[in-house]
């Protein structure tokens, strides 16, 4: 099992995306696949299939594809795992603090939102009332 592989194809359908974006994350230096004897065929191994794992919860979590290579390459320099875990709870950190201002920012949005709404609605009413009949 230790050496088992998998095809592009393979992992395009396992992580249901296309085979062209793992061809980019490749081309990004993120995966690089063995290729067969002949060369015309790409195979990953459980590492690649790891890594393509770790790069897919990355981008949910909203870090960029640099981010995600930086903290990947520190596994290569430093197996313990410490300066990526380090690495991963600084960009956690900055990530974070972004989420908290585009949330107050919502929140802001929301409270103007909802004061035009409320005075389009004072608006209609006054009309309405002005015309003797009441808004809908």
């Amino acid at each position: 099992m230790a050496d088992q592989t998998f095809t592009i194809s393979e992992l395009a359908g396992e992580f249901e995306i296309s085979t062209r974006t793992i061809r980019y994350y490749e081309e990004l230096g993120l995966l690089s696949p063995g290729r067969t004897a002949a060369g015309n065929q790409r195979f990953y191994n459980r590492r690649d299939r790891a890594r393509l794992k770790l790069i897919l919860r990355g981008k949910k979590f909203g870090f960029s594809l640099a981010e995600i290579k930086e903290m990947l390459d520190l596994y290569d320099v430093d197996p313990t795992q410490e300066e990526q875990l380090k690495r991963a709870l600084q960009y956690g950190e900055k990530k974070l603090k972004e989420i908290e201002q585009k949330i107050e920012e919502l929140v802001l949005l929301k409270e103007d939102l909802l004061q035009m709404r409320q005075k389009l609605l004072d608006e209609l009413k006054q009309r309405g009332a002005g015309k003797g009949r009441q808004p809908r």
